[in-house]
């Protein structure tokens, strides 16, 4: 990735700047988010929402000794097409876990031998009633975003990081690598798509519909124009994203639209590394925090 677009560029870090101050790591070229601890005089970090990206993860060992005294523990969920094992992330990390299992598509394939019949199915009959609109210059239409976004909110009570704020979306609409895909209805935006091409992958970041375009099927016809887009431009992989939540479930709804779309799999990696730990330890102690498996263990609960 020479070319810094999409989760590496440093707008996208700029953009989750309400939920921590964006730190580049210089020998893998990676950003984290730095954030304070509450009821503490300390900060820790996190990966940018969300996958972990660098330019070499080789390196990311080196940063992981200079990330400097403030910053008490960093968690991360690495990316899809890091390469590394978990071995390697062993060597590194105090916890390694298998995350979530991201749907893929290898673009290189006839979409017709592995798309699910009924998603093709959804597919046509939406776009027979709905026109695809390819936007490269997003940012034109972010009032039409926040407002399907807001529906999303709703239907979901989405809070915490992707709970995206107005500011944020601005920042991320103007990021280098990110097109829009708009879903019409004899005129209207009844839904969008925002997809990350970096390279030979793109990655799915976020979708959006109004109530029409649930009832429209919009998300089918958006995702399939999107599809043929990616191969047009010679894209090889897809990254359509995991199951919603925290934990895996590979029968919730979303998992199951995803599912219907891949012809591959990758499973991602939970990361965490206590930099201080003397610090650390003073803080689980203040919190009286015994054994558990959540990481950084002062900051189960908040979520």
């Amino acid at each position: 990735m020479d070319k810094l677009v999409g989760y590496m560029h440093p707008l996208y870090a700029s953009s989750l700047h309400e939920f921590g101050e964006p730190r580049k790591l210089p020998y893998c070229g990676g950003w984290i988010l730095v954030r304070p601890i509450p009821g503490t005089p300390y900060k820790d970090a996190m990966g940018c929402y969300p996958l972990f990206l660098c330019r070499d993860w080789t390196r990311l060992h080196e940063d992981l000794g200079n990330i400097g005294p403030d910053v008490v523990s960093l968690a991360l969920v690495t990316d899809t097409f890091s390469g590394v094992t978990s071995a390697y992330l062993e060597q590194y990390f105090d916890v390694v876990r298998p995350f979530k299992v991201h749907y893929l598509v290898d673009l290189s394939h006839p979409l017709e031998n592995f798309v699910y019949k009924n998603h093709r199915r959804n597919s046509r009959h939406s776009l027979k009633i709905m026109e695809v609109e390819v936007c490269d210059k997003p940012l034109q239409y972010l009032d039409d975003w926040i407002r399907l976004y807001d529906n999303l909110i709703i239907k979901h009570d989405i809070k915490g990081i992707n709970a995206f704020s107005h500011k944020c979306f601005q920042i991320q609409l103007n990021t280098p690598g990110m097109v829009m895909f708009l879903g019409r209805r004899k005129g209207e935006i009844i839904g969008a798509t925002l997809v990350l091409i970096q390279d030979q992958v793109a990655y799915n970041h976020l979708g959006a519909y109004s109530s029409e375009g649930y009832k429209m099927k919009a998300s089918y016809g958006i995702l399939w124009k999107v599809l043929k887009y990616l191969q047009e431009r010679q894209v090889r992989f897809f990254d359509l994203g995991a199951s919603a939540g925290l934990v895996e479930n590979a029968q919730d709804g979303l998992a199951c639209f995803k599912a219907g779309w891949s012809n591959e799999n990758r499973t991602v990696y939970f990361c965490g590394r206590v930099l201080e730990s003397r610090k650390y330890t003073a803080i689980c102690e203040k919190y009286n925090i015994g054994m558990t498996r959540y990481f950084p263990a002062y900051r189960q609960g908040e979520f």
